[in-house]
């Protein structure tokens, strides 16, 4: 081989190719080309960039159903993987198959290398959903075991989940094969939160608004004002602002999740159009923390006071509070919780306060009367926070390449 190559000479170079027994074959070279590519790719999605699409209408104004988006796992601490053997590429299902894709054991311990910046109050951030340890899921979407316990209409809504909770047919997931979640950080480690007639207060002082921010609202439209599909479109009212994505008026009324903007447009339509902001009940066993000698008045509009626990901060623990508080020392921080009487014991010991081993954080859809978020299940732990959206790079009409690209929207951050 070597003297054909120093004379030049193609011919035997060739015909020594041809009979090498270590010649990698065609068949193994696309093999191989394709491992290493599902390796590289697997590894980048792993530690650095993951792309996401937008499913839900949870921050529609800001992010909207169907918007793809990168987002930067280095930005808040690369998170260590903790479950190590899935299938490739695959978060937590098998599509088509609806099977989980991958194994709970072998498993690491939880490990995050340094920040590079910390998750800001205001800004969008990616987290496992943090109830998401013991689910259903159907071909709808995931519900928690306790979230179907306190709201048994949704098995009425879902005939899929309601043949599940007969069969007790759920699955417990590993902190980082749980539904990835996307939400605007509203309060951090430490702080007071509060909101009163839908304004957010963060230690007392009142917080500057998402400029789309949206709310559900019934409106009836006089008779004979032309409703021009075109032009509501324009305005960004489409079906997907409809609770159930179905016609947006019916003899000209309708029940619509709009932001301030869209409520002034469709106030020129008439002087006498009536647009009335829906106003939510009391649900204390439908709102975090599900304890009605706490929460008995509150709604998604009025709602607090409520403390974030910060690593290294203690609380008094008594029987009063210990509905806030529950979750985080018996799930997030692993500890065994009893209640026998008024006493408290964590770990066999009687305890009268409790010190957090980590932060966390209060997480809320801009779309604020269509979003499962913080008011519902409570605290986001810094050990579910997954990274940062950095710009949407492809989006579709509400989800649907068949109604069209938002151009408009290609390249636009998503992090404001």
């Amino acid at each position: 081989m070597e003297n054909a190559i120093s004379a030049k000479d193609e011919y035997n170079i060739k015909k020594l190719n041809d009979i090498n027994p270590y010649k990698k074959s065609a068949f193994r070279e696309w093999i191989e080309s394709i491992v290493f590519a599902v390796f590289a790719a697997a590894f980048i999605r792993m530690f650095l960039i993951e792309a996401y699409v937008i499913p839900t209408p949870s921050m529609e104004g800001s992010l909207n159903v169907g918007d793809f988006l990168f987002v930067s796992k280095a930005h808040y601490g690369i998170r260590t993987p903790m479950t190590v053997a899935m299938v490739p590429l695959l978060h937590n299902t098998v599509p088509v198959l609806g099977k989980e894709s991958y194994l709970k054991k072998p498993s690491l311990p939880y490990y995050r290398l340094p920040a590079f910046e910390k998750v800001e109050n205001g800004k969008p951030f990616v987290f496992n959903w943090p109830v998401g340890d013991s689910v259903y899921v159907t071909s709808q979407r995931s519900y928690t075991v306790f979230q179907v316990q306190n709201e048994p209409y949704y098995t009425v809504d879902d005939r899929e989940l309601a043949q599940k909770v007969r069969k007790k047919e759920f699955v417990v997931r590993p902190v980082d094969k749980k539904d990835h979640y996307i939400k605007r950080c509203v309060a951090g480690p430490g702080d007071s939160l509060r909101i009163i007639d839908k304004q957010i207060y963060i230690n007392g002082k009142p917080q500057e608004n998402p400029l789309h921010l949206q709310y559900f609202y019934n409106i009836q439209v006089p008779q004979g004002v032309s409703l021009s599909k075109q032009k509501l479109d324009s305005w960004g009212i489409d079906f997907g602002d409809s609770p159930d994505r179905g016609p947006l008026f019916r003899n000209g009324v309708a029940r619509l999740f709009l932001d301030s903007e869209q409520v002034q447009k469709l106030k020129t339509l008439s002087p006498d159009i009536l647009i009335a902001p829906h106003a939510p009940t009391p649900n204390p066993s439908g709102i975090f923390p599900f304890d009605p000698a706490i929460n008995s008045t509150w709604t998604v509009d009025n709602y607090g006071p409520i403390w974030i626990p910060e690593k290294g901060k203690t609380t008094p623990l008594n029987v009063s509070n210990l509905a806030f508080y529950r979750r985080i020392i018996s799930v997030y921080e692993n500890n065994t919780l009893e209640v026998k009487g008024s006493d408290i014991f964590i770990n066999g010991t009687k305890a009268d306060s409790y010190t957090f081993k980590q932060d966390y954080f209060w997480a809320m859809g801009d779309n604020r009367h269509n979003s499962e978020d913080s008011r519902m299940w409570g605290y986001v732990p810094h050990d579910h926070v997954v990274g940062k959206p950095l710009f949407i790079f492809f989006s579709t009409k509400e989800g649907s390449l068949k109604n069209g690209i938002n151009w408009d929207r290609l390249f636009k951050s998503a992090s404001k």
